[in-house]
């Protein structure tokens, strides 16, 4: 299939507005669940989930937490400027980022852009009883285009070298729920819209697919003989960005942070290099690793900024039947590709390989390592459904059409969807 010439008209469906769960259930773990085995589909309770799952797998789990990436500025003439958060830009890494004190950068989107001429926005809060002013100031000359738009560089003061920037966010920040939920952010989504086990700050949005897992599930699991196992996407807006063109070549995905353990690439080679997937998320950056072992094939020496996966390279590189990338001839197996990373983390002394991926999957695309997926249900037209049709070779009409006519509930708080092509 030539993927790129793709109409994504074709992954439409008519999804009305009452069927979009605005709000989640009480009970995360109540939710319904659509099974897809084989072509064949059925449904149950997704606190059941643990028995379609087959024993001694591997599942992967995406660990980012959503900031609260929101910030809002009242200018004196009344204007309401938004500040959303975007990308790290001094410093760079989303760990040091939270920790930083008294100022730092980031790339920004702009709300009421035209009501900020120039000069600094301010915000006075409390932390702790203290009082504090945010100030900010935007460098023009910074400015960046990204897949999802235009991106300000921002800089934000504060005066207390004491506070970190994590706080700054706790206390004036506002969860960046998503837009087709069309409603206002409530103090309950900083609960339900993160899941159990979240840890790592950076997403701008939910791994929803997560957001069905209990305690007690994930106590399921591992009494059932699955292990499981974490990584780090951060999610950027990006992911609902509306695929526009009518061909999903002219579709820019963005790029998204990864962070990949040691612990992940042994586990992942001690089960056939095969994993259950929760979540699109952990469905790209697992797939992702495939292509970044097979630059190392050639580039040993790769900085791990090298090792970004683009859009379109698992579609442009030399393949054999079986998907398998071909170099100097030979085709490259997965578990040679895993490998050839925790070599490279071996020989630099790394805990865990840090870069990012922009792939772009859909149909025409071989999957290497997720073998079954845990996921929730996209809006017509994304590239999410897309993922999906690539997952089930197609199918994807048969799933929703079962979903839409036996009330289940849709997009990111709605229910679930354990897939096994």
């Amino acid at each position: 299939m030539d993927t790129k010439n793709i109409h994504i008209s074709d992954f439409d469906y008519n999804l009305p507005d009452e069927r979009i769960a605005k709000f989640p259930l009480k009970e995360r773990d109540h939710s319904k669940l659509l099974i897809y085995n084989h072509g064949q589909v059925s449904e149950d309770i997704f606190y059941n989930i643990t028995k379609h799952l087959p024993k001694g797998a591997l599942m992967v789990f995406n660990n980012t937490r959503v900031i609260q990436a929101r910030i809002h500025f009242r200018k004196s003439t009344g204007a309401l400027i938004e500040v959303f958060l975007m990308e790290p830009a001094d410093p760079t890494d989303y760990e040091l980022m939270f920790q930083t004190t008294g100022h730092c950068a980031w790339l920004c989107m702009v709300g009421n852009l035209k009501k900020w001429k120039d000069g600094p926005l301010e915000r006075d809060f409390e932390i702790h009883g203290q009082k504090l002013t945010l100030t900010v100031t935007m460098d023009r000359s910074r400015t960046t285009e990204k897949s999802g738009g235009t991106n300000y560089w921002v800089n934000f003061d504060w005066d207390n070298p004491s506070v970190s920037f994590a706080e700054i966010l706790d206390a004036v920040g506002e969860l960046p729920i998503p837009p087709y939920l069309n409603r206002k952010t409530e103090d309950s989504d900083k609960t339900t819209y993160q899941t159990v086990y979240s840890k790592i700050k950076g997403s701008v949005a939910a791994p929803t697919a997560g957001l069905h897992f209990t305690e007690k599930v994930l106590h399921d699991i591992d009494d059932y003989g699955i292990q499981r196992d974490e990584l780090t996407l951060h999610v950027g807006a990006g992911t609902f960005k509306p695929v526009k063109s009518e061909e999903i070549s002219g579709h820019n995905m963005h790029t998204e942070y990864i962070v990949v353990h040691r612990h992940t690439f042994e586990r992942l080679l001690a089960h056939d290099c095969k994993a259950i997937a929760v979540g699109t998320t952990s469905v790209r950056t697992l797939e992702s690793l495939y292509y970044m072992g097979v630059k190392l094939v050639t580039n040993p020496d790769a900085t791990e900024e090298e090792l970004h996966v683009n859009q379109w390279e698992p579609y442009d590189l030399p393949h054999n039947d079986e998907g398998l990338v071909i170099v100097d001839g030979k085709p490259v197996s997965v578990r040679k590709s895993i490998q050839n990373i925790l070599d490279y983390l071996d020989r630099d002394n790394l805990e865990a390989l840090h870069s990012s991926t922009q792939i772009i999957i859909a149909p025409g695309y071989t999957y290497k390592i997720v073998k079954i997926l845990v996921t929730n249900f996209h809006q017509p037209q994304s590239t999410l459904l897309l993922l999906v049709s690539a997952f089930v070779h197609g199918d994807w009409r048969r799933i929703y059409d079962y979903a839409l006519g036996h009330g289940f509930r849709f997009l990111s708080y709605g229910d679930c969807n354990l897939i096994m092509p």
